[in-house]
């Protein structure tokens, strides 16, 4: 189950490393889109488009369904959630570590934020 989810991890944080990605799934975070509706603002092939597509979807990040001859996408939100948990484990620690930074510096300051007797700005 570790491993699963710690590999898991790797795939979404992988898929959103580059900018076209991250731009695919912000155009669908408003709707889904087609192929070729999310490669048109990255000046690119349908074959590149598709090769990012494939990296959000081994991610869990977006679902792809044909529709005929068209191949629509729309965003999973599920494995961001994720992510963002991961990362809310960081922004605890360093919310954390400000709290201890600022209350030295209140108490290095007489705990009213400003200078001791004798000491300069």
């Amino acid at each position: 189950m570790v491993e699963h989810h710690t590999q898991q991890i790797d795939l979404i944080f992988h898929a959103l490393s580059d900018a076209t990605r991250r731009g695919m799934l912000a155009a669908l975070a408003s709707g889904e889109r087609s192929v070729g509706d999310l490669a048109a603002p990255h000046d690119m092939s349908l074959a590149a488009a598709s090769k990012h597509i494939k990296v959000l979807e081994s991610a869990g990040l977006l679902r792809r369904e044909v529709r005929g001859r068209t191949h629509v996408c729309r965003l999973d939100p599920g494995p961001l959630a994720r992510a963002h948990e991961w990362l809310a484990i960081y922004q605890r620690f360093w919310t954390d570590r400000l709290d201890v930074l600022e209350n030295l510096l209140r108490t290095d300051r007489g705990g009213d934020g400003n200078a001791t007797e004798g000491e300069t700005r």
